[in-house]
């Protein structure tokens, strides 16, 4: 619901908090059961950590991308048609802005997000993992705010793929899979082996 268009909200601000609370609600309840995995980018970046299986891994993109196109179908249950014309929720591209710089935009701000991700299952980091739903909160709304004028702030296929569907829009539908995974891998590798690298030879 969080992207419904509500008379007398401001639709720079509401997604993003809408958003982030969403997530940061899914890891309160849901991290130390499954690791709260909602997105397909975070699932690769932690198939390449080292953190999830690859057969496990798939499981998840398949359920996710099953959760996002049933609870698109669910808020067409829930909401007002008019509320739904157009193809709400569908991730979009502002007007002027190139496919190309927009895959760039989502590599760029999914990496920030599975970087945030990478720091918080780093042994180093065990320490400091309190609040970490509200961390995971505060990022998505911040990169939101960042990007959700320019292509909609995906950072998840998953999340674009279940509006798509039901309102048969895939206009760019490519770069939200493209980009995200593109950006989770990146962020996997250089954080795995460079990074962690670096700070084992630091330590040594």
């Amino acid at each position: 619901m969080s992207c419904v268009p509500a008379p007398g909200t401001d639709a720079s601000v509401y997604p993003a908090f809408g958003f982030g609370s969403a997530v940061m609600f899914n890891v309160q309840i849901f991290g130390h059961i499954s690791g709260a995995h909602m997105n397909p980018a975070v699932t690769l970046a932690s198939v390449i950590w080292g953190g999830t299986s690859l057969v496990l891994g798939i499981f998840y993109v398949i359920a996710q991308c099953a959760g996002s196109t049933a609870g698109y179908g669910m808020l067409i249950l829930v909401c007002p048609i008019e509320l739904l014309e157009g193809g709400v929720c569908v991730t979009r591209l502002i007007d002027g802005m190139s496919p190309y710089q927009a895959l760039g935009v989502e590599i760029s701000i999914t990496s920030a997000l599975c970087f945030v991700c990478m720091s918080v299952w780093d042994p180093v980091n065990e320490k400091k993992v309190d609040s970490i739903p509200l961390k995971f909160g505060v990022t998505i709304l911040g990169l939101i705010f960042i990007a959700g004028p320019l292509t909609g702030a995906s950072m998840n296929p998953a999340r674009s793929l279940g509006p798509a569907v039901w309102s048969q829009q895939w206009a760019h539908q490519w770069l939200y899979w493209v980009g995200p995974l593109l950006g989770g891998g990146l962020a996997a590798v250089i954080y795995k082996y460079v990074l962690m690298k670096k700070l084992i030879t630091l330590k040594e």
